[in-house]
């Protein structure tokens, strides 16, 4: 099966995430979890925050696609998932958001950000075990709408929009080392799992 690594073409002025979806079933099998005032014992703890944290992207993570007839994987490197979640903010991008895709939403807002650099990161407070080099959110959700999606769980995690550049590899086309050795990784992440 092809292999296909999106990246940030830098040339390209499109390139790069335009929003952050909140969907039922993310791409990248990883739910995010709702905070409330209540985890942290603040003064009006019957209020609720209203954030959602979780994963918008991990590098090297096989997602599973298929066109057509097609079927192949694509992922994004540490360097790529780093420039995205840059980019992100840097266009202003914070507040696009959409559910599942399809519909626009108002009222959601990209909070929070960074990349998970070590085992004391903020996210393993939340047993969040995701590897180093994910891009992490956290959106404030002022849409009455979605929160109530939210808690019933319709809504579960982050999914990414955006235009990226693509490499295909062939692991099994002669001389292709760097393939054939993410080919090794992707598999082994896959069977680990």
């Amino acid at each position: 099966m092809d292999i296909v690594e999106l990246f940030i073409d830098e040339t390209d002025e499109v390139s790069g995430i335009e929003a952050i979806s909140v969907v039922e079933n993310p791409a990248i099998e990883e739910n995010f979890i709702a905070l409330k005032n209540q985890e942290f014992k603040l003064a009006e703890v019957d209020k609720e925050k209203r954030i959602l944290m979780g994963a918008a992207l991990i590098p090297s993570k096989p997602i599973y696609r298929q066109n057509g007839e097609q079927e192949y994987y694509i992922y994004f490197s540490k360097a790529t998932v780093r420039k995205a979640s840059e980019l992100f903010f840097i266009n202003g991008n914070q507040s696009n958001s959409t559910l599942e895709h399809q519909l626009e939403l108002k009222g959601l807002t990209a909070v929070e950000s960074w990349i998970v650099e070590s085992e004391q990161d903020k996210s393993r407070m939340y047993d969040l075990n995701v590897p180093m080099g994910t891009w992490m959110v956290s959106m404030k959700v002022n849409n009455d709408d979605v929160w109530k999606k939210v808690k019933a769980g319709e809504i579960k995690g982050f999914s990414i929009e955006g235009y990226f550049a693509d490499k295909l590899e062939r692991p099994n086309e002669p001389n292709e080392l760097k393939a054939q050795d993410t080919l090794k990784e992707l598999k082994k992440l896959l069977t680990s799992e």
